[in-house]
């Protein structure tokens, strides 16, 4: 499955538009794999982190998919509900 998904993303990012569209999602994808990452390594599952954080399952799956923007605050309850800390660094482009 993975090899079929990898050559169909080879293929669609050979287009130009498309290669564009992508990156300009980068760092909301980048911060969806970063929450995975710290849920993860607590070992939690997402109905167990939402319960944490008092919230629902889908929410947190919405966060996770880079669909939904966290605001501060969430990050910081995200964070905590996971024994983290958030860090954050502006680089120059």
């Amino acid at each position: 499955m993975t090899r079929q998904l990898d050559s169909i993303k080879k293929k669609m990012l050979a287009d130009r538009e498309v290669r564009n569209a992508y990156a300009a999602l980068d760092a909301e994808f980048a911060l969806a794999r970063e929450l995975i990452a710290a849920r993860v390594r607590a070992r939690l599952t997402q109905a167990e982190l939402a319960q944490r954080m008092q919230t629902t399952q889908s929410a947190i799956a919405r966060l996770e998919s880079g669909a939904q923007l966290p605001s501060v605050k969430t990050i910081l309850r995200f964070a905590e509900a996971t024994g983290t800390r958030p860090v954050l660094r502006l680089r120059a482009a």
